[in-house]
């Protein structure tokens, strides 16, 4: 899992895709990042069928035929490749179901021998406030029983054990817990952590946009020094 992990000796610069440029402005950075070639999928407006996705992603499935016309268009991107990754479709248009096709793929490096190593599973969840984060845990631990895999709440209002923490899968928290977390340094939780999916990213431009800028940039500044790789999902409504 270490050696899937480890990113190229550039950094995040080589995670980039090809076209990418970059300019300096006054004060700042601008990166402009080319849009993505239409997959297949996204091409001939195809629904994939469940049963096409591998037999583990399946089980999360349950009582659902297809994935929709989005979750079935940024499937080569969330399910089969480690690339970071940027969602933006109105609310309702399935969104939280690209989150758990991106879980699956932590799941699929965590496979040894046919047998799931659940210790080797580390994933955060951000969502905007605690209402959505206990709405979150559970959906995700409804939809991710069958693989036994562990949600649990941690907000300000949630206090987790250690043991607790190791013992769990996917972390869902808020921006600002997230925040004091990863003030800390790169502790054992923080460098264990492969998939951070970040909810309603359009809120960049709100009171609470600094919090998140934040939390990614510090995400990115571990993934440079460290070379751990650490995937980040954004999912934003607009």
């Amino acid at each position: 899992l270490a050696d899937f992990r480890t990113g190229a000796a550039q950094g995040l610069r080589t995670a980039l895709p090809k076209g990418t440029f970059r300019t300096q402005c006054n004060g700042y950075e601008q990166v402009t990042v080319p849009p993505a070639d239409p997959t297949e999928e996204r091409k001939q407006g195809r629904r994939v069928p469940i049963d096409e996705l591998p037999e583990y992603a399946q089980l999360c499935f349950k009582g659902v035929s297809a994935l929709n016309q989005l979750q079935s268009a940024v499937l080569p991107i969330a399910l089969y490749s480690q690339e970071n990754m940027l969602v933006c479709a109105p609310t309702g248009a399935g969104k939280t179901n690209v989150a758990l096709l991106a879980i699956m793929q932590q799941v699929a490096t965590a496979f040894e021998n046919g047998v799931l190593q659940r210790d080797k599973l580390k994933m955060v969840y951000v969502a905007p406030m605690k209402a959505l984060a206990q709405e979150i845990v559970g959906k995700f631990s409804k939809a991710l029983a069958p693989l036994a895999l562990v949600v649990r709440e941690y907000t300000g209002d949630m206090q987790l054990t250690k043991r607790e923490i190791m013992a769990t899968q996917i972390l869902v928290t808020t921006p600002e817990k997230w925040d004091v977390v990863t003030r800390k340094g790169a502790d054992t939780l923080v460098q264990s952590v492969g998939l951070l999916i970040i909810d309603e990213v359009h809120l960049l431009n709100d009171e609470r946009g600094p919090v998140i800028e934040a939390v990614v940039a510090r995400t990115l500044r571990l993934v440079e020094s460290s070379q751990q790789m650490t995937r980040i999902v954004g999912l934003s409504a607009t």
